[in-house]
């Protein structure tokens, strides 16, 4: 059990025996009355999204999740195949696990599993991860005013809106939270 003040972001809670993942919290102290914290989760089975108030005395189930270190292999059909970096174990992911997180997973980068009774429920990505530019249109220097962007395909299939001097080829740090172009990196 956890209460409702000590819920952050990243928590899995159980709401009525099914995992939810903190993704927002808020903490509201209104002049009169009890606090709370305004939640926002989502249902680790089926995506949707759930906004909940609890007050923070109050205690709410947490579910007990279990983190494996796990890298990436291939993708079969409609699963994604990682292995345990510790048990050499197979772990297989389904794709509507997975969700649009399909273009952040590259052959042979570890990512974070959840498991929730013998069951992968969410694969954490980094907030930042580096990219190849794989396909970029060129443009001349001059053609819009500033601060213009371009899209860009990654090697994964990932497309970023960067900034127009961004080359094929070139290497790129993106937020994977917000899918947004942060920086070139030179190698």
């Amino acid at each position: 059990m956890i209460r409702g003040g000590d819920i952050a972001k990243g928590t899995v809670l159980l709401n009525k025996g099914t995992p939810y993942l903190v993704v927002e919290r808020e903490f509201v102290n209104p002049g009169k009355g009890a606090a709370f914290a305004r939640v926002k989760m989502k249902n680790l089975r089926d995506g949707s999204v759930l906004m909940q108030t609890i007050k923070t005395a109050d205690t709410v189930e947490d579910a007990v999740v279990d983190t494996h270190k796990c890298q990436y292999q291939y993708k079969d059909g409609d699963q994604f195949m990682f292995m345990d970096t510790e048990s050499f174990e197979s772990i297989s992911v389904p794709a509507e696990t997975i969700g649009d997180k399909e273009h952040y997973l590259r052959e042979g980068d570890e990512y974070d599993i959840l498991i929730w009774e013998n069951e992968p429920i969410d694969v954490r990505i980094p907030t930042k991860m580096i990219f190849i530019v794989e396909q970029s249109e060129n443009y001349i220097k001059g053609d819009t005013v500033s601060g213009a962007t371009k899209p860009i395909v990654t090697e994964t299939g990932l497309v970023v809106r960067v900034p127009l001097f961004i080359k094929q080829g070139e290497k790129i740090l993106v937020n994977t939270e917000t899918n947004e172009y942060q920086e070139r990196v030179n190698s």
